[in-house]
């Protein structure tokens, strides 16, 4: 699961990030709105944990962006802020839960882990599954055909994305995009083409395909339809 930490509180950030990751979690991290603007450009997360006061803007107005976009995006407010109104606005925003600063830290990661659990039951533990190919993008896993089937972290990636977006065109630059990792390690032209090939090797077959090209466009998953 990846979580996205806004807080401009460096100590308090770092802290978060710490004690996330050592949860087991996918930890990034932004320090004002504009970063966590540019991070949510090239990632989608699962939980956003958001601070409300921050030096370039607020947290009502990034949450909001955000259901916009991605509607299944949790997010927990994180604010020295405890009048009643801020709070109220906040779970219309569509926040799933609040929490005032101080706070124990335990209690923190409980909530965390609480919400994130009823995500992946609401999401069905983030699979894929079309009665032949099944993939587990949570625990990194898939067969097909009751088969196994070993893929590269970057092939998980790129699978999820276009499965994510089923008969959709997904432009070659749109891919590159989402496929910039967080750290900025920066996937050219070669490679999204190298890993494209690696999947079709790996899942199709002579009468199979699971992914269209679309010449002078990009690519479609288009589900194992016939060739």
């Amino acid at each position: 699961m990846k979580i996205l930490v806004v807080e401009d509180d460096r100590i308090l950030n770092t802290t978060l990030c710490y004690n996330l990751s050592a949860a087991g979690y996918e930890v990034a991290t932004a320090l004002t709105k504009s970063a966590a603007e540019r991070l949510c450009k090239k990632q989608e997360y699962d939980l956003i944990v958001l601070d409300i006061n921050l030096p370039d803007g607020n947290g009502f107005d990034f949450c909001r962006d955000i259901k916009e976009r991605h509607p299944d995006t949790a997010v927990i407010f994180l604010t020295a802020n405890d009048m009643e109104s801020d709070m109220l606005k906040g779970y219309e925003l569509g926040a799933d839960d609040y929490v005032t600063k101080p706070f124990p830290m335990s209690v923190f990661q409980k909530k965390v882990s609480a919400l994130l659990a009823r995500i992946r039951k609401q999401s069905g533990g983030d699979c894929y599954n079309d009665g032949n190919l099944f993939i587990n993008f949570s625990e990194m896993s898939a067969t097909q055909g009751g088969e196994s089937i070993s893929f590269t972290p970057m092939e998980y990636r790129l699978l999820k994305v276009l499965t994510k977006n089923p008969q959709i065109v997904l432009t070659r630059q749109v891919l590159l995009e989402k496929l910039w990792d967080i750290d900025g390690n920066f996937v050219d032209e070669h490679a999204l083409t190298s890993t494209i090939s690696r999947i079709r090797t790996k899942i199709e077959k002579p009468d199979q395909a699971y992914i269209k090209t679309v010449y002078g466009m990009g690519y479609m998953w288009i589900g194992g339809g016939s060739k």
